[in-house]
């Protein structure tokens, strides 16, 4: 847990300072200031700055086994999957990861480093939900209900969606909140397009 907590300051610092400066106002000597660790810390944590920067949005993810855990076993796996987007992607999180999309679009060297932390956190994400699935649905069926959801979550985080969420200044006024957009999402999922 202290290894975590140390790379979540760390992560929090590169990100703050990125939002301040831009990627390429600051050095990594500039993060360890700010978070009050030794730059051998950062190296033991992350490969250079892009690295810690990518890493902060989806470091506020807790356990998501934790929260499945919590639930009936005999939850259909769309209401397990829902309990959990409602539980984990709080509106602090959310803007967060819009926030690093945003940058990633604006800084290209951060990019490679933001789609790598999507991706592990996607297939750690899918293995869960199988091991939670167990033999109660085909094979196939984990992968696609996983797919259509983080598809629809990335649309409404990169705003291909207009979904407005808590603390979102930059959102029209005629945005639908993410409540809303979950029901409405998992509604389909649930009934077909």
């Amino acid at each position: 847990m202290k290894r975590e907590a140390t790379a979540h300051a760390l992560a929090q610092a590169a990100f703050e300072l990125t939002r301040e400066r831009g990627l390429f106002g600051f050095v990594t000597a500039d993060v360890v200031e700010r978070a009050g660790y030794s730059r051998r810390t950062f190296a033991n944590h992350f490969s250079c700055k892009e690295e810690a920067v990518a890493s902060v949005a989806f470091s506020r993810i807790d356990d998501v086994g934790a929260i499945l855990s919590g639930l009936p076993a005999d939850l259909p796996l769309p209401d397990a999957l829902l309990a959990v987007m409602r539980e984990q992607f709080t509106a602090d999180t959310l803007v967060s990861m819009r926030e690093l999309l945003a940058m990633a679009r604006q800084y290209p060297t951060l990019e490679p480093y933001v789609l790598g932390v999507q991706q592990r956190m996607r297939q750690s994400a899918q293995e869960l939900l199988g091991s939670l699935a167990g033999d109660r649905y085909p094979g196939i069926y984990v992968p696609l209900l996983f797919g259509a959801v983080y598809g629809a979550v990335t649309a409404a985080l990169e705003g291909t969606l207009d979904v407005r969420l808590d603390g979102d200044r930059d959102a029209s006024p005629g945005a639908m909140d993410y409540t809303s957009f979950l029901d409405i999402t998992f509604d389909y999922l649930r009934t077909g397009f």
